[in-house]
């Protein structure tokens, strides 16, 4: 490739960076807003919720290695294949908070949700295997350059749609409803941005998952991707819990976790840099030491002990960047050897993260429930211990777990 087109390649990075910020704005913001927007405005209760989301969880995890297949099946009408996808995410954003339900709210909830999800997963799929094309015609290390752009704008898309329907709610008067109409705004702009990237040289035909599940080097890495991304899991899923009850702090949930974000969105391009300098495997260990470090300071925290989980937060945050960048990158690295397009390889990626997350739902409140936890209730002691050991001690055992399958794979064939 000559210097004008790897410059030309480069210069269209930052669309990168906005369809990852897009995308983000549709994953963990809904947990935030979705719930708490159809207690209010409907009156449904939050246990129908709560077991509609965990349902609807179970469905991205089955579905999504099949929207790799399909990812595969259309990859030469890409484009096209995308721009319904963004259309259908941006009328289900816009459905499921612009629309007074026309059927029983929870329904309504559950078929705009459904939409979403789907979109969103396989939008995530199409995004990262373009994103293997892309950095094979990038200089030097082009998947962690890739990387750092696309994950930061990603991190960056968390933190605005977090504070989006509280800023618009100093403005108008249906705040929900302008988060919505400009999600919609943002998916036209991210489309445009990208609409030069979708598809690229035409590859041989897609053999199926067989090239990934026989590669050693890929079931490793997908088995780090498994035991690294449940101490996510666990920490969002007991997040709230931890901040209400541990340190009896109701009301800064919400700025404690845009912290967590911030520290990530700024340290992913800097985890990056130093990837390209010492190498993805060291650098990414650090990252995860470095979580282990924070979460087991969480473990001691009591009650009114906000400013030091605050500054756990940070520690976290910036190694949950680390995780982002540079796990997804290695991955990529090897699946431009092994797999023809990647799309696939990606849709088991997604559907090894996605577990994690409904494994965690569904078996650590249950084990709170178990030991007389309430939400918003005073706790005994042992029931606020078993929140802090599962929040936090868990999580530091996971993380060593993944640091010494990482440690023990040889994955200079990815480089």
């Amino acid at each position: 490739m000559t210097m004008a087109a790897t410059q030309t390649q480069s210069a269209r990075l930052p669309a990168y960076a906005l369809f990852a910020s897009l995308l983000a704005a549709a994953g963990l913001p809904l947990y935030i807003h979705a719930p708490k927007f159809y207690v209010d405005e409907y009156g449904v209760s939050l246990a129908a919720l709560g077991a509609v989301l965990f349902g609807l969880r179970l469905l991205d995890v089955v579905q999504d290695p099949l929207l790799g297949r399909l990812s595969e099946s259309v990859r030469a009408h890409r484009a096209a294949a995308v721009a319904i996808a963004l259309a259908v995410i941006a009328s289900a954003m816009v459905g499921l908070f612009a629309v007074v339900p026309p059927v029983a709210p929870l329904l309504w909830f559950g078929l705009m949700l459904t939409l979403v999800f789907s979109a969103f997963s396989f939008l995530t799929i199409n995004f990262y295997a373009q994103g293997v094309n892309k950095a094979a015609n990038l200089a030097g290390n082009g998947h962690l350059k890739l990387a750092r752009w696309r994950e930061t704008g990603s991190l960056l898309g968390v933190c605005v749609a977090a504070i989006a329907p509280v800023a618009l709610g100093a403005v108008m008067d249906r705040p929900f409803a302008g988060y919505a109409v400009s999600f919609a705004v943002l998916a036209l702009l991210a489309w445009q941005a990208m609409r030069l990237e979708w598809g690229g040289e035409m590859v041989a035909p897609s053999s199926g998952f067989g090239p990934v599940l026989r590669d050693s080097v890929a079931r490793r890495l997908l088995m780090i991707a498994l035991v690294n991304a449940a101490p996510v899991a666990v920490s969002s899923t007991l997040f709230l819990f931890f901040v209400e009850s541990r340190l009896a702090a109701p009301g800064m949930e919400g700025p404690l976790l845009l912290l967590f974000f911030l520290s990530a969105a700024l340290a992913a391009p800097v985890w990056g840099l130093l990837a390209e300098r010492l190498g993805a495997k060291r650098v990414l260990i650090a990252g995860m030491v470095l979580s282990i470090l924070a979460f087991g300071a969480a473990v001691l925290l009591q009650e009114g002990d906000v400013v030091a989980f605050a500054i756990i937060c940070i520690a976290s945050g910036a190694a949950l960047g680390a995780d982002m960048t540079l796990l997804p990158a290695i991955f990529a690295g090897r699946m431009a050897k092994i797999s023809p397009t990647a799309a696939e390889g990606f849709g088991l990626w997604s559907f090894v993260s996605k577990f994690t997350l409904a494994f965690a739902a569904v078996t650590l409140l249950p084990a709170l429930d178990a030991a007389g936890f309430q939400a918003g209730a005073n706790n005994s002691e042992p029931a606020l211990l078993l929140l802090s050991l599962l929040y936090a001690a868990v999580p530091c055992g996971l993380k060593t777990v993944a640091i010494l399958l990482l440690a023990t794979t040889d994955l200079k064939e990815t480089e």
